[in-house]
């Protein structure tokens, strides 16, 4: 009898301590990849020249680096399937597992940092005002009290709190709506990275961006926190990093934003 009892104590033992094993196992995101043979990145469609689509065709800076990121992973640049998101859904389309990585303009920040990982930077930007040419608004302070255009769930209504607090503040979905919110003449200024409004004002010189620039930001790769994103996170880090190396970040600049250094920042 007590022989029976110890045998049924071993194998219920045994049964636990799988489950266990079994429950806290994660696959490795990388290993999954390799093995479905695509890469899921989420982009924006909406910000020009980072991601957007023309002539039927989505393409961009943002875009470059995901073909580039499935080349190192999956040796063919085309393995890769794209996912739109907004600045408002992009980390929950993360979290949810519905994208493996996110490249949609998304700067690092310590706040970012509790929810999400963050590559090493493969773009630096800086928050810039866009104004109609011919208003009075010079700097930063001048939007005291003025109305402003920011993007929702980017770090522009953060950052203009703190530089322009008395700044009336209008929140939209999206870049596009953002800046035809400027076009109908919703507010006088627009605020976010130069690098959108360097897009914008390519294709409307109605419009010019001022040359202060507030912060200084670096864009990531986002991946979702856990061990079992780390040998990705090491790999697109290594990708980065020998991008950077061999000029052809620089090379994606010059190609995405030709007078970028030149007319923007006048």
């Amino acid at each position: 009898m007590l022989k029976k009892f110890v045998l049924c104590l071993l194998a219920v033992s045994v049964f636990v301590l799988t489950g266990c094993s079994k429950k806290e196992e994660k696959s490795d995101l990388l290993a999954t990849i390799k093995k479905r043979g695509e890469l899921i990145v989420g982009v924006k469609y909406d910000s020009k020249p980072f991601g957007f689509v023309e002539n039927g065709k989505l393409q961009g800076y943002d875009i470059d680096i995901a073909h580039l990121m499935a080349k190192r992973l999956l040796g063919n640049e085309n393995l890769v399937r794209f996912v739109e998101v907004t600045p408002s859904n992009r980390i929950s389309k993360l979290n949810s597992g519905e994208v493996d990585m996110l490249i949609a303009t998304l700067t690092i920040t310590p706040k970012r940092l509790e929810v999400v990982d963050f590559s090493v930077p493969y773009f630096y930007t800086g928050q810039a005002i866009m104004i109609r040419r011919g208003t009075s608004i010079k700097t930063v302070g001048d939007l005291n009290g003025r109305r402003v255009i920011i993007i929702l769930g980017t770090t522009g209504e953060r950052n203009l709190r703190y530089f322009a607090p008395e700044a009336i503040l209008q929140g939209y979905k999206s870049y596009q709506d953002g800046f035809q919110g400027m076009l109908n003449r919703k507010a006088e200024a627009l605020s976010t990275d130069d690098a959108i409004i360097a897009g914008f004002v390519m294709e409307h010189p109605e419009f010019m961006m001022l040359p202060q620039r507030y912060t200084q930001e670096g864009y990531g790769i986002a991946f979702r926190k856990g061990s079992e994103t780390l040998s990705l996170q090491n790999e697109v880090n290594l990708a980065i990093n020998e991008l950077r190396r061999k000029g052809y970040l620089n090379y994606l600049k010059s190609q995405w934003l030709p007078s970028f250094s030149e007319n923007f920042k006048k």
